[in-house]
């Protein structure tokens, strides 16, 4: 042990009385923060964990592969280690002793970097500061120990310098240190999980980021510490007292000995791609961290109030600020500032019936079907497209349910980007009740499975008890029920009243809110009798009564009319293709998707489909009439498009809604306050989105122009921005994987 000590004492005093050691552990790592942090504009927010993770990857790689590797050879070549041949002293002390000797001398640099960090730019304290702490010291020691391996293969300092260049390179760029790994091409990103520094980013700012700690870094630790060991073990079995000695070509290849835990953990992650979803979700959060100051702009608040020339802050992905005027000085707030003058901010836009697994045409070939019709990637576009549009939540109200799950799951974490999903769950209706027809064409045992997924059928007031309860365990945030017995051509069994008050019973004892699809004005009485929490549709045949919205008023049921539907069906079964043309419609709905469904609109063989839509008891005059007569009674309105129905495609659906109505004579900023504020208090969401104000989630629409005069603005988006996110590459979203 004394030996120990003693070589590295005399590590310690030989270390300090080199300036390049002072330089390179200390003053370059220092030179690299602020030059990063500035470049950054760390101020800003989440930026700084980013430039701590880079500088400590720059300083450990320096301080293991040069200041240990290239040391040893230089004191190799100098005939250093040749004198401590002499002496009674294995290779072992000085090995540990050159780790033990760059730890010392770097961590002090390390809480330099976080004192500097909190300080200057604001970053918190680390929650797992001791988590931190060792993970960076076996960093530390496992790169110290690849530059003692690469040290024991160098003949000369020449060789040395070109092993330390090809090692030290690819560490450097492909970890995410220098560029984000999110600006690489998926085969790239597979190879970086064979980078041993990439870990040690990820784990940095995981710990900086979201508190994660060594246990939630499990692999990358084990991979580390066992580099450290493997290494230590390699360097002391090739070690070389004298210049002269020298080592094979072949004795080379013992570093990829060293790597050895990172090829295995590397090629885990390679095949479950979770290292490249938490990259992403780190990313992502670092995205959202950023501070904005939007200046000048009209702003609609979204419960009514406007701010004719007001600022609103943004900073770590909630809105920190609502001003009249400029607001404050962005240098004081250390915030990007982005002017609107002659926009108006509004809040993310809220589609509260949607059918995300529906297309709302049809692709243009049998091969195109196959591929479009893949689950993930229909909900993963559709979402995209409703981000695209300003869209920043909507509600699935019958979908797969497992699907669905997954994609929520997905948006939520932040790995993909896309809207923000509430869902329903499965339909709650009759034995050949409308919801069941929807899978007719599908093979026996497939439909079977589809039907569980997205059916509910109860025999009795218990069972329904039962499946409510089953779907709130899975998460969902509502429940629908389907009342509407159909007309004309197509009938349907009507579910049962008394199941259908089990069904509400359960509901409301869960918390979860009741949205009743309604097809009559007796579908409508009983939803009201119900307390259901939104009426889907209304009637599309006939006059609701009076009667019914001053009920509704009195028990705050919402309205959602879905216009959209009526409309799209309406075309469809006229041939029309006007829907199509919109340039919203154009940016999202892929090429495929628009071709096939123009040539559907024209083609014989869908002649008798068209017929039958044509047919439709569905009148557009019925339908304005009851939303005008609802908004006339203070009913509760809110915007719901029935996207995926035909001609309804996913993406600017609460615009088209909105025009809808203003064109029906509602007031524009009704139709507004319905998009947002409504929609969120129905969602039961409104404590964080729906409105601007202070603590509410940064989902935000920017347009050009006065959406209160003119409607269509909703449509010229200068921004998006969700989560705090401002999203600068809406077409990129569509090439999310």
């Amino acid at each position: 042990m004394n030996s120990y000590l003693a070589l590295i004492s005399l590590d310690l005093r030989l270390a300090l009385r080199q300036k390049s050691v002072i330089f390179f552990n200390y003053l370059l790592p220092l030179v690299f923060f602020f030059i990063f942090a500035k470049a950054m504009h760390a101020e800003r927010g989440a930026q700084i964990t980013q430039v701590i993770a880079m500088v400590t990857v720059i300083g450990t790689l320096g301080s293991g592969l040069f200041g240990a590797g290239m040391r040893a050879v230089m004191e190799r070549e100098m005939n250093i280690l040749r004198r401590y041949k002499v002496t009674p002293i294995s290779p072992l002390p000085l090995l540990v002793a050159s780790v033990l000797t760059g730890w010392i001398l770097f961590m002090p640099n390390i809480l330099l970097l976080l004192a500097l960090a909190h300080f200057m730019y604001g970053m918190a304290w680390p929650s797992t500061f001791v988590s931190l702490f060792v993970f960076i010291s076996l960093g530390i020691a496992a790169f110290r120990a690849i530059g003692l391996i690469l040290a024991s293969i160098a003949n000369s300092m020449q060789e040395s310098q070109i092993l330390i260049q090809l090692t030290y390179l690819p560490m450097l760029f492909l970890s995410g240190a220098t560029f984000p790994t999110t600006m690489f091409p998926t085969w790239l990103l597979i190879l970086t999980q064979f980078i041993p520094t990439k870990y040690l980013v990820d784990g940095v700012q995981g710990m900086l980021l979201t508190g994660k700690t060594l246990a939630d870094n499990v692999e990358s630790v084990g991979a580390l510490l066992l580099t450290a060991a493997v290494g230590l073990f390699i360097a002391l079995k090739l070690f070389r007292w004298e210049k002269d000695e020298k080592v094979r070509t072949s004795s080379k290849f013992w570093i990829l000995a060293a790597m050895v835990p990172f090829l295995v953990v590397g090629a885990k992650e390679a095949r479950t791609k979770t290292g490249i979803s938490e990259g992403k979700i780190l990313a992502r959060k670092i995205a959202r961290g950023e501070t904005y100051l939007l200046r000048n702009a009209r702003v609609f608040v979204g419960d009514g109030k406007v701010i004719e020339n007001g600022s609103v802050l943004i900073r770590s992905g909630k809105i920190a600020g609502v001003y009249e005027g400029d607001g404050p000085d962005p240098e004081s707030l250390k915030a990007e500032v982005m002017g609107a003058a002659g926009k108006t901010i509004l809040p993310g836009l809220i589609d509260v019936h949607v059918h995300l697994g529906a297309m709302g045409g049809f692709p243009a070939s049998e091969k195109d079907d196959e591929k479009d019709y893949d689950p993930h990637r229909v909900l993963l576009h559709n979402l995209a497209a409703y981000l695209y549009s300003g869209v920043t939540t909507v509600r699935s109200t019958g979908d797969i349910l497992d699907s669905v799950r997954q994609i929520r799951s997905t948006i939520a974490s932040g790995e993909t980007l896309g809207a923000e999903v509430q869902t329903c769950g499965p339909l709650f209706t009759a034995a050949g009740g409308h919801g069941t027809e929807y899978f007719k064409q599908v093979p026996e045992a497939a439909r079977d499975a589809l039907l569980k997924q997205f059916n509910r059928i109860p025999k009795s007031a218990e069972e329904a008890r039962q499946q409510v309860d089953a779907l709130k365990t899975d998460r969902v945030a509502c429940i629908k029920a389907i009342l509407e017995s159909g007309a004309a051509s197509r009938v349907f069994n009507r579910l049962d009243t008394a199941l259908f008050a089990a069904v509400a019973r359960e509901a409301h004892a869960q918390g979860l809110p009741l949205a009743v699809h309604t097809g009559d004005a007796r579908d409508v009485a009983d939803a009201v009798q119900a307390k259901a929490d939104s009426i889907e549709h209304g009637s599309f045949r006939e006059a609701i009564p009076d009667a019914l919205f001053e009920q509704m008023k009195t028990q705050g049921i919402f309205y959602d009319p879905t216009l959209s539907v009526v409309e799209g069906i309406h075309d469809f079964g006229a041939g029309k293709n006007e829907l199509l043309k919109r340039s919203l419609v154009q940016q999202v709905a892929s090429a495929e998707l628009l071709k096939g469904t123009e040539a559907a609109l024209t083609s014989s063989e869908m002649q008798e489909m068209r017929s039958s839509f044509a047919k439709f008891p569905f009148s557009m005059p019925v339908a304005i009439d009851n939303l005008k007569r609802a908004w006339q009674h203070g009913v509760l309105l809110v915007t719901g498009s029935d996207a995926g129905n035909f001609l309804v495609i996913h993406g600017p659906t609460v615009q088209h809604e909105m025009a809808l109505w203003v064109q029906s004579g509602i007031p524009p900023a009704v139709a507004l306050q319905a998009a947002t504020y409504n929609a969120a208090r129905l969602l039961k969401a409104d404590d964080h989105i729906g409105s601007i104000r202070v603590g509410n989630d940064a989902d935000l629409l920017v347009v050009d122009g006065n959406p209160l005069e003119d409607i269509s603005v909703t449509e010229r988006i200068s921004w998006v921005i969700f989560k705090g996110e401002r999203v600068y590459n809406r077409a990129g979203l569509f090439a999310q994987e």
